[in-house]
């Protein structure tokens, strides 16, 4: 199967309508004008064709608002706090510079303070999968429209996890990188000393690309290093995962999802042990239960103390009660919290010594919008047990997909030492089973209205394609509408399709919901590759309007019309 990549138009196009059929409004703060973006991907277009290497060309991004993005105001969840910054933050201007096409801005826990993603005064960002459920926060618009197929690249930031509980919550990558590998010049701090941006995306492979490409020091930040090239791992390495009472009170189904993806890990070559993070986790409470909380009101606690009657508004009164709580540490308490966070951080590392990387489910459960709305400190501090130390000690951390329970994503998490960024992502390929290819010719085409499904599995158009001329497609008696192709020994015919690339997890979830007669099988394309597909099962075809001579699906239904 061959075919070319979309075009930056293409793509910019694709987006602004999966935009539409997406219809999740809130995740978006700020979206650029269609024809504004459509005028730079014409202009991305011309310069691949005149030969110059743009490594991003032809994906679209989108960009948290508490990153700058000349020409968007950064407004960090809260509209008075809002200005228009004169420059893109380097993140961004890196990332446009390889090609990418930035869409606009998204919505956040306001100020980037919490892990639920329904802490602001624009709405609560809705899950992907499932939309009575949290997206998590604080990057939620990034995730979310990540996840659903909008953009192909999204930034976050990461100080207590943002920029992994909304992938885990969301069945995306999210990439964490070491503190200070890419630079926060332009990022509205939340905790300065410990923030970080992060990427989104569906695969492993184009997150990690986008944080390489966004990595090393821009001269101005005073926190960012350049990478330090970590040892090559050993050819048996060993990963740790935490003693079973560390892993109680997730949500149900997870601790034998987690099993699972203990296991496929093992039977990779990866040697497992149990360690007792105990030491860790306690230094996760650190992050809000101490003196560095103080750090969020240095950032914006000036700003809510001023615009204090916004509070209920245009303020987040769970947020401002964070920050402005901040003011009662004094510093004293903050260098004997800093004395704990290192003696603790000394022996939880002790603990690990031996291992390359702690794998941990990424967050204990995924609640409702209603259940956070109940209990909105208690349910944020659940979600960041195993994410919470990560930044404090100075590790690299990402969070993959690793499944699907009761209809919903499941994911985990590998955090490891300074700098072993790219050692992470090479186990994590082995937690991530291989991508599933997919025909489909009917109501799962692009513009078609179960094309939402492939999406929300973590589906990429990969092409569009025809079957062997060994098929014959049929009109069923379904709601909505949909053909069922059978594959026949003789008086076939070629029939068009999409090919759509699913990440394992996602696959799986998606056949477990498919009604009958539907069902995965092998189909052959017309270049002689075979793929999975969808085939009917014959006895649906008592009484189905046999549509072989419209060539597809497409054909089929435009002769309706």
């Amino acid at each position: 199967m061959s075919a070319s990549p979309p075009s930056a138009v293409e793509r910019v196009a694709a987006a602004y309508a999966r935009n539409a059929e997406a219809d999740r409004p809130e995740a978006w703060i700020s979206l650029r004008p269609e024809a504004d973006a459509l005028a730079e991907a014409a202009e991305i277009d011309r310069r691949v064709a005149a030969g110059e290497r743009l490594p991003l060309a032809g994906t679209v991004a989108a960009v948290k608002d508490n990153i700058d993005v000349a020409g968007f105001a950064t407004t960090a969840g809260s509209p008075a706090f809002a200005f228009v910054p004169e420059a893109d933050a380097p993140a961004v201007a890196r990332l446009r510079a390889a090609g990418t096409v930035v869409l606009g801005k998204t919505n956040l826990d306001q100020f980037a303070t919490g892990l639920v993603g329904t802490r602001s005064p624009y709405g609560a960002v809705r899950g992907a999968w499932d939309p009575t459920r949290i997206s998590g926060g604080s990057s939620s618009g990034s995730a979310v429209l990540t996840a659903l197929g909008v953009v192909d690249i999204a930034l976050g930031t990461d100080t207590a996890g943002s920029g992994r509980v909304p992938a885990a919550l969301n069945g995306i990558v999210g990439v964490k990188p070491t503190v200070g590998l890419v630079p926060t010049t332009g990022v509205v701090p939340a905790c300065r000393t410990i923030d970080c941006v992060t990427v989104f995306a569906r695969g492993l492979a184009l997150a990690r690309e986008a944080a390489e490409l966004m990595s090393g020091p821009d001269g101005v930040d005073p926190i960012a290093r350049a990478d330090v090239p970590a040892p090559p791992p050993a050819a048996r390495p060993v990963v740790a995962i935490p003693t079973p009472e560390h892993l109680e009170g997730l949500a149900e189904g997870w601790s034998d999802a987690f099993r699972g993806v203990v296991a496929r890990l093992a039977a990779s070559g990866v040697d497992v042990v149990e360690v007792d993070i105990a030491p860790l986790l306690e230094a996760a409470t650190l992050l809000y239960g101490g003196a560095f909380v103080a750090e969020r009101t240095a950032a914006v606690g000036e700003f809510i103390q001023t615009h204090r009657g916004l509070i209920g508004t245009d303020l987040d009164p769970t947020v401002a009660g964070i920050v402005l709580a901040g003011a009662e540490a004094k510093a004293v308490d903050y260098f004997r919290d800093r004395e704990r966070l290192e003696r603790l951080g000394l022996e939880g590392l002790r603990r690990l010594e031996g291992t390359v990387a702690l794998l941990t489910p990424t967050t204990t459960w995924h609640p409702t919008l209603e259940q956070v709305a109940a209990d909105p400190v208690g349910a944020n501090a659940r979600m960041g047990r195993f994410t919470n130390f990560a930044n404090l000690l100075d590790r690299s951390a990402l969070a993959v997909p690793a499944g699907v329970v009761d209809g919903k994503p499941f994911g985990v998490m590998l955090t490891g030492a300074p700098f072993a960024d790219r050692t992470l992502a090479q186990l994590a390929e082995r937690v991530v089973a291989p991508p599933v290819d997919l025909l489909v010719v009917g109501a799962h085409l692009r513009g078609q209205p179960l094309n939402h499904q492939l999406v929300a599995a973590g589906g990429t158009f990969v092409a569009e394609v025809r079957t062997a001329s060994e098929y014959r497609l049929f009109a069923l008696a379904t709601t909505p509408p949909k053909p069922g192709l059978v594959r026949v020994a003789d008086g076939g015919s070629a029939i068009e399709g999409e090919v759509w690339r699913l990440p394992a997890a996602g696959f799986g979830g998606f056949v477990a919901a498919l009604p009958e007669p539907m069902g995965i099988g092998s189909a052959r394309l017309a270049d002689g590759s075979t793929v999975a597909g969808f085939l009917c099962e014959s006895v649906a075809l008592d009484g189905a309007r046999d549509i072989t001579e419209f060539g597809g699906w497409r054909g089929f239904r435009a002769s309706l019309a």
